[in-house]
């Protein structure tokens, strides 16, 4: 988002100037006339792009969201305004990305505009769901509970994100390590033992294939790096496509092992999200709205766009759901029960505990299994290299011996 900078003068007469971010110049004026300032000139600031590899905007994360949320309902508590708790939290913060944000949503709530529709500015670090809890919090009246289960959600998500991270952080880290024992060995290690070959002699076939893939990497490994780049950079293009996202969101529950775990943290995700908007107050239509795409799944949100039709047609939530087929049996008749019984807000949050359970559990036996496994298969590599090249000279002294 662009910034500008500016020189007004505010409602006591003084002249001013600073920063203020925007999507255009005409947004940037009404949000300094917003806040009651006379605006004397603006400008957009032209970003270094060199300044910009060096100097990369802190990413905000979850546990950073989590400790706002929960410091901010701890002082609205104590009866502090808002305007100041968030100058407050924008000083004390550890991530200046969220520094920034949170000083220029006070400048925002002091010129008028609701805490709600000032987050809305900042979708990237502020999700639907957040941004709903708060509207909710700001027409209840009750900030400080909806903040505390906001700091709740995020927690559960970082510690269901965590698992599916140690489950599939150490199999990633045991292949590169891996690629680059092998390609050691290819640059390094067969090219001594070609040496020991006499010229002339026929090589078995697993030896031909080592050598040959040795001497390529050795002589053209510019070729194989330029084919790694541009297939790098050809299949994030493709990803960033709405057709490779659909690949991508298939492709990851078709994975051995890992894809039903992945979707039993999607399930999670999703029932948590609509249990927490759903007992914040927010109304079903608008909870599924937002609970779709924070699930992190394409499939979830396309049938939660489903449900919501259906439930403008007078349907129940638990048959669009079902027939999405995504969803196990357990998840669509614990909704037609909660439906029925009043209570869809108190059963989603016992299966989404289950599911949590469940992932933690499958991430600790998957971790206890790789590990060994992962060890054999790089075993295995090293072998057939190391056979390969040995082949020659077993045939080289058994030639001798006789």
């Amino acid at each position: 988002m662009p910034t500008y900078a500016y020189e007004v003068i505010d409602k006591t007469g003084s002249p001013m100037s600073g920063k203020v971010e925007a999507e255009h110049e005409i947004s940037a004026t009404g949000q300094l006339r917003k806040m009651g300032y006379t605006v004397l000139e603006l400008s957009e600031i032209k970003a270094n792009p060199f300044k910009n590899i060096f100097t990369a905007k802190r990413k905000v994360k979850t546990a950073d969201l989590s400790v706002f949320s929960r410091q901010l309902a701890a002082m609205l508590t104590a009866g502090i305004p808002l305007i100041r708790c968030l100058d407050t939290l924008s000083k004390q913060s550890t991530n200046p990305t969220l520094a920034d944000i949170l000083a220029a949503v006070a400048r925002n709530i002091e010129g008028g505009t609701s805490f709600s529709e000032s987050l809305k500015d900042y979708q990237g670090v502020f999700n639907s769901m957040y941004v709903d809890m708060v509207k909710a919090g700001e027409l209840s009246g009750n900030m400080e509970e909806m903040l505390t289960r906001l700091s709740e959600q995020l927690e559960r998500e970082k510690a269901l994100r965590d698992n599916i991270r140690s489950a599939t952080m150490y199999p990633l880290a045991v292949l590169i390590f891996a690629v680059l024992v092998v390609l050691a060995m290819m640059f390094f290690i067969v090219p001594i033992f070609i040496t020991f070959f006499p010229e002339g002699q026929a090589l078995p076939l697993p030896t031909r294939i080592v050598m040959g893939i040795s001497n390529s990497l050795r002589n053209f490994w510019y070729v194989h790096l330029i084919v790694i780049i541009a297939a790098f950079v050809g299949i994030k293009a493709y990803m960033a496509t709405e057709s490779g996202q659909r690949a991508l969101d298939r492709a990851k529950f078709r994975l051995p092992v890992f894809g039903d775990l992945i979707r039993k943290s999607v399930v999670a995700r999703f029932c948590r999200t609509l249990s927490t908007l759903m007992n914040g107050g927010i109304p079903v239509l608008q909870a599924l709205d937002a609970a779709g795409p924070a699930s992190g799944s394409l499939q979830v949100a396309e049938a939660v766009k489903v449900a919501g039709v259906r439930i403008q047609q007078g349907q129940s939530i638990s048959v669009p759901i079902e027939e999405s087929g995504f969803f196990p049996p357990m998840v669509t008749n614990m909704m037609a029960v909660g439906e029925e019984t009043g209570g869809l807000s108190e059963l989603l949050g016992r299966v989404a505990g289950f599911y949590e359970e469940e992932v933690e559990s499958t991430t600790k036996a998957l971790t206890s299994l790789i590990e060994p496994l992962m060890i054999i298969v790089i075993g295995l590599i090293i072998g057939v290299i190391l056979i390969s090249v040995y082949l020659p000279i077993f045939s080289v002294v058994t030639s001798m011996g006789n």
